[in-house]
C-alpha cells in the first residue's frame, strides 16, 4: 500500500464531526447509531458512573485483532482516527475488503468515558486505568479484560496520546508518532511475541518515515506488569502501543490524526497479506529512544531578575465549556541548553515581564508577555 493512496483514501473518509481534542460518547454515539446494520456495535458495561462502554466489531477473517483506545480519557486523537477507518472500510469504493477477508477487528473506542468527559487522564475514581492490569479494581478494567478473554485476539493495538514534551532521540525532531512493543518479563527478553511487536512496529516506522522523516520514536521498555500492554505481553499475545504526539503548530492533533490512521492501515494490510512471524524485528531497532527535550515555547536570552535566563513555558490543557483551551506556564527559568521549543522567541537581553508589568515567575499563566515593551502571544499561530 502506497503513501499516496493512503493520503487519498484518509481525505475521503475523515470523519468531519470529529476534531480538535475532546472526543466524548456525546460525539461518537451519533456516529455508532448510524452504522449498526453494517458494524456489530454492542454495549460491553459500565463505567464508574454508568456510562456505556462500547464494543464494535468489523470482518469475519481468522486473524483476530483487539484496539482499544481513550483508556485515558483526554487522549483522543486515536478516536478519531478509527472512525476515518470505519469510514474508510465502509466504503465498497476503497478495495480494503481483503483485509475484512483476513482480519476481525474488535474496537473499544472509549473504554474510559468518565475521563473522556472530564477531559482527564484518569478514571472518575481517580484510577490511571493503565496501571490496574493486575488488580483490576476498576470497572473499566473488567470490561477490556473480559473482551481480552472472550475475544482472544492475535494482535493487541493500545491506542494512546503523548504530551508535547517528547523528542526523537535527544534531537530537535518532535516525536510525533511513537511505538512501543511492551517488555513481557523484567529482563526485557526479546521473546517471540515481542518480536512480531517489533516487526510490525517496523513495517509503520518505514511507511511514516516517508510522511514525517526522523519524528518517530519508541518509548523505554522498562518492565512493569501493573500497565495493560505489559500484561497482555506476558500471556504470549503481541502487542503494540499506539502514541499520537506533536505535529509542528497541530496542537489539535489533526495532521497527527492522519499518521495514526496511516499506521492502523499500513499495519493491517501487512498482517492481512502476511503471516507475521517476527522474523523482520530488527528495524525495529533503528528507530530513537524518546527523550523529554520539547517546551512549548521557550524565550531565550531573557532579562529576569537581572540575570540572563531562557524561559521555558509548557501549554496547560484545560476544558472549559466544553473546549479545550491551551493556557501557557512558566515551567522553568534557567538555562535551557539541550532543550527545544516547539515555539522560539529571542529576547536578546532585554527584560521579559507578565502582562501586567511584573517581575515574570515560575508558575505564571497568560497568553502573552511583555518583551522590550512589547506585547508578546505565546501561544501558536
Amino acid at each position: 500500500m502506497q503513501v499516496e493512496d493512503i493520503k487519498r483514501l484518509f481525505l475521503k473518509h475523515k470523519e468531519s464531526s470529529l476534531s480538535h481534542r475532546y472526543i466524548t460518547h456525546k460525539h461518537i454515539e451519533p456516529l455508532l447509531e448510524k452504522r449498526t446494520d453494517i458494524l456489530h456495535v454492542e454495549t460491553i458495561g459500565q463505567s464508574v458512573l454508568n456510562n456505556p462502554i462500547y464494543g464494535l466489531k468489523i470482518g469475519n477473517g481468522k486473524k483476530r485483532i483487539l484496539m482499544w483506545s481513550q483508556m485515558h480519557g483526554n487522549e483522543s486523537t486515536t478516536t478519531k482516527a478509527l472512525f476515518d477507518l470505519f469510514n474508510t472500510f465502509l466504503d465498497t469504493h476503497s478495495e480494503l475488503n481483503y483485509i475484512l477477508e483476513a482480519c476481525t477487528l474488535y474496537i473499544i473506542p472509549i473504554l474510559n468515558p468518565d475521563g473522556a468527559l472530564a477531559y482527564t487522564r484518569i478514571n472518575a475514581n481517580g484510577v490511571d486505568l493503565n496501571r490496574d492490569a493486575q488488580k483490576l479494581t476498576q470497572p473499566e478494567s473488567h470490561v477490556l479484560r473480559h473482551i481480552f478473554e472472550t475475544f482472544k485476539p492475535h494482535f493487541c493495538y493500545n491506542l494512546h496520546g503523548q504530551r508535547t514534551i517528547f523528542s526523537a532521540g535527544t534531537t530537535n525532531n518532535s516525536a510525533t508518532v511513537s511505538f512501543l512493543a511492551p517488555a513481557q518479563d523484567a529482563a526485557c527478553t526479546i521473546t517471540p511475541n515481542r518480536k512480531v511487536a517489533m516487526e510490525l512496529i517496523g513495517v509503520m516506522n518505514d511507511t511514516l518515515q516517508r510522511m514525517i522523516p526522523n519524528q518517530l520514536g519508541v518509548y523505554d521498555d522498562a518492565f512493569n506488569l501493573n500497565c495493560v500492554g505489559d500484561t497482555f505481553q506476558s500471556e504470549n499475545v503481541p502487542t503494540i502501543l499506539f502514541e499520537a504526539g506533536h505535529f509542528k503548530n497541530d496542537y489539535e492533533r489533526e495532521k497527527t490524526r492522519e499518521l495514526i490512521y496511516t499506521s492502523y492501515l499500513t499495519s493491517l494490510n501487512y498482517i492481512s497479506t502476511n503471516e507475521v512471524n517476527g522474523s523482520h524485528y530488527n528495524t525495529y531497532f533503528n528507530i530513537p529512544e524518546n527523550n523529554k527535550c520539547f517546551l512549548d515555547v521557550i524565550i531565550r536570552n531573557a532579562k529576569v531578575t537581572h540575570e540572563l535566563v531562557d524561559i521555558g513555558i509548557q501549554f496547560q490543557e484545560r476544558l472549559h465549556d466544553n473546549k479545550i483551551e491551551f493556557i501557557p506556564k512558566v515551567e522553568r527559568i534557567e538555562k535551557l541548553d539541550g532543550f527545544f521549543g516547539h515555539k522560539e522567541i529571542e529576547a536578546n537581553g532585554f527584560e521579559v515581564r507578565d502582562a501586567h508589568g511584573r517581575v515574570l515567575k515560575l508558575g505564571y499563566e497568560n497568553v502573552c508577555v511583555i518583551l522590550n515593551s512589547e506585547k508578546i502571544t505565546l501561544l501558536p499561530k
